[in-house]
């Protein structure tokens, strides 16, 4: 049996569709040429299509209910208090640490932070707060410090210029790249994983620069996947036949038409009791609260063994239920369903850590874009400065080599990344 190196490529947020497009039109002509020799699918994403459940699923080839990642945001244990997850809260083991004598080098994956010990090199991907801690092992430290490496792009500068956006992605994108090359060469291994972030943050800021020829920002959204592009040769032209090479999106994106406060709406139809203290946010819910939502459109049902104040008793839950999946069902928005589908928590997930999942998770029809937060006043609002939205089922897998097509599932999930590499290193 041969072992060969293995080679994944992420490509945060990109949709099947807009890869294919570039493709066909010769801008990412690096990836033209490998589709020759390789099979490009949709794949879908995790539920819900939020980065940090999907690349969990994707690094552990587990669902949710048993690496217990469910949003960027969660609540700790008996309380309204909202938490953000990290790496110390993921339950189940990634690959790289499930070989332990290969080596590998892993850079920039999401809700990778804090780095772990690992046989190789880790440098998390967001939400990484500082440096020193994202990293494995600190001997590297200096080196990253002296390449100013950028863990991520710094969307506020979004919200003040988008051409300091653009600046800080392309300078991020170039400090990837300097660390992708210097540990190629460098360090020994076996699995190199390679996430570019900043395509996600440019599509949910200039989504409409992709769709739209003439905006102004039309040509640096393009220059963008051009750099990316020259980097896949790059990598493609340093395969020897032995190695094998994966690529990957955790979700998709598309356009904004209208934001959908579900949480308004809740309260709307009598799910929700608020008091007079909004400032108090989840803690201002009222007793006779049956169900709220997080973000993104995750509704937990206020039981009574969950939440301080909760009075939802086990022999209530399924009436709820049904209650709720017929109104958020009914929702509408000039004529049309905002709601595309309503999946119950025991559908989805399976594991041992199902009882922390949300009762239900909402899918949205195209450009409606479901929030979770509390206390808003409207219902339907314009999109603001944030255009491009996650989409489900339209992430991309690219597996090069067409012998390999038997690996492949009839229709993909994020969860099938990892069975797929472990095909691959036996053949």
């Amino acid at each position: 049996m041969k072992m060969m190196r293995r080679i994944i490529v992420g490509i945060d947020g990109v949709p099947f569709h807009l890869l294919q497009h570039y493709a066909n039109n010769n801008v990412m002509p690096y990836f033209k040429s490998l589709l020759v020799d390789g099979m490009l699918t949709e794949m879908h994403s995790s539920i819900p299509e939020i980065s940090s459940v999907s690349w969990s699923s994707i690094i552990t080839g587990d669902n949710p209910g048993e690496h217990g990642i469910y949003g960027f945001t969660d609540m700790l244990p008996g309380t309204y208090t909202t938490s953000f997850p990290n790496f110390i809260n993921l339950k189940t083991t990634p690959f790289w640490n499930k070989q332990e004598k290969e080596q590998h080098a892993i850079i920039n994956v999401p809700s990778t932070y804090p780095a772990k010990p690992l046989n190789g090199f880790m440098v998390s991907g967001f939400v990484a707060l500082e440096l020193e801690k994202a990293l494995y092992p600190q001997s590297y430290l200096s080196k990253l410090q002296k390449m100013d490496y950028q863990i991520d792009v710094d969307s506020s500068k979004a919200h003040k210029s988008t051409s300091l956006f653009l600046e800080d992605l392309f300078y991020t994108l170039e400090k990837r790249i300097e660390l992708y090359r210097y540990l190629w060469k460098k360090q020994h291994w076996d699995t190199f994983m390679l996430v570019f972030t900043g395509s996600d943050r440019l599509e949910h800021f200039l989504w409409n620069a992709y769709e739209n020829k003439d905006h102004e920002y039309h040509e640096q959204f393009l220059q963008y996947f051009r750099r990316i592009d020259e980097i896949i040769g790059e990598i493609s032209q340093q395969l020897t036949e032995d190695d094998s090479l994966i690529m990957v999106s955790d979700h998709g994106m598309e356009q904004i038409k209208v934001n959908v406060n579900i949480n308004t709406y809740l309260q709307e139809q009598g799910f929700i009791q608020l008091g007079n203290k909004p400032e108090k946010k989840y803690r201002n819910m009222q007793p006779e609260t049956q169900a709220f939502a997080m973000e993104p459109a995750r509704i937990y049902l206020h039981k009574n063994k969950r939440f301080p104040k909760g009075t939802v008793s086990s022999d209530q839950e399924k009436k709820i239920v049904d209650d709720l999946v017929e109104a958020l069902s009914s929702l509408t928005y000039n004529g049309k369903k905002v709601i595309r589908k309503v999946c119950k928590r025991d559908d989805i997930y399976h594991g041992p850590f199902v009882e922390n999942a949300p009762d239900l998770v909402l899918l949205p029809n195209s450009g409606f874009s479901l929030r979770g937060g509390i206390g808003k006043q409207q219902l339907f609002e314009d999109p603001d400065i944030i255009v491009g939205m996650h989409t489900q089922q339209d992430a991309f897998l690219y597996v090069h080599g067409k012998e390999n097509k038997d690996l492949i599932p009839r229709q993909p999930t994020v969860e099938d990344v990892v069975p797929i590499l472990n095909g691959l290193q036996k053949r």
